[in-house]
């Protein structure tokens, strides 16, 4: 594979969703239904998932008087506004191919973790813009509402891995199928298990 061809394949195959930080919950949300006809996916007091076509989540809203309730309202300008746009990958291989070359470059991610509906790397760019490079873990979108519906309460923020490991286990023949389907009594990520320290 020529270098032109190898850095095809490691971009990602198209815009996922864009996550707020808000502390105008309720208007936000009425706001992103009548603008763009989205319906929600799933919601507690604190996040809402909304989509407007087939993906399962375009836009991610996160309730950060619930999140942070101690921060000062004049702090705004730190937490409200975008927190990450996400970038969603053909399949994993894709994604640990670029997770590979963008190493080699001295790019790393900061954080990797397995959703239950994504696999996901997020980095940050030069100036800490955040982004999220994303594989779904299911083929439909009924898939992943029922995922949303049934299981996302027993573990909302997901399970950490290791990419390093995960990328030898690939290269030594390992079924993708293998990483899709994360256990939900698996443990909350040690790193970020809350909400709040996810966003």
């Amino acid at each position: 594979m020529n270098e032109q061809e190898n850095r095809k394949r490691n971009r990602p195959t198209k815009l996922a969703h864009i996550v707020y930080r808000t502390r105008r919950f309720e208007q936000m949300l009425e706001w992103y239904k009548a603008v763009f006809g989205a319906r929600v996916q799933y919601q507690n007091e604190a996040l809402a998932f909304l989509t407007y076509d087939d993906e399962h989540h375009r836009f991610l809203l996160a309730d950060m008087s619930v999140l942070q309730p101690n921060a000062k309202e004049t702090q705004s300008n730190s937490e409200i506004g975008v927190d990450h746009v996400a970038y969603t990958y053909a399949s994993l291989s894709d994604l640990f191919d670029g997770y590979s070359s963008l190493k080699e470059q001295g790019i790393h991610p900061y954080w990797c973790i397995h959703h239950g509906i994504t696999i996901s790397m997020y980095y940050a760019d030069p100036d800490g813009n955040q982004m999220e490079f994303q594989v779904d873990c299911f083929g439909t979108s009924e898939e992943s509402s029922a995922f949303f519906k049934d299981k996302w309460d027993a573990n909302p923020v997901g399970v950490e891995f290791d990419a390093e490991d995960w990328l030898k286990q690939m290269r030594s023949g390992a079924s993708e199928l293998e990483f899709l389907i994360r256990k939900v009594h698996e443990p909350v990520s040690p790193i970020r298990g809350s909400l709040a320290e996810f966003l």
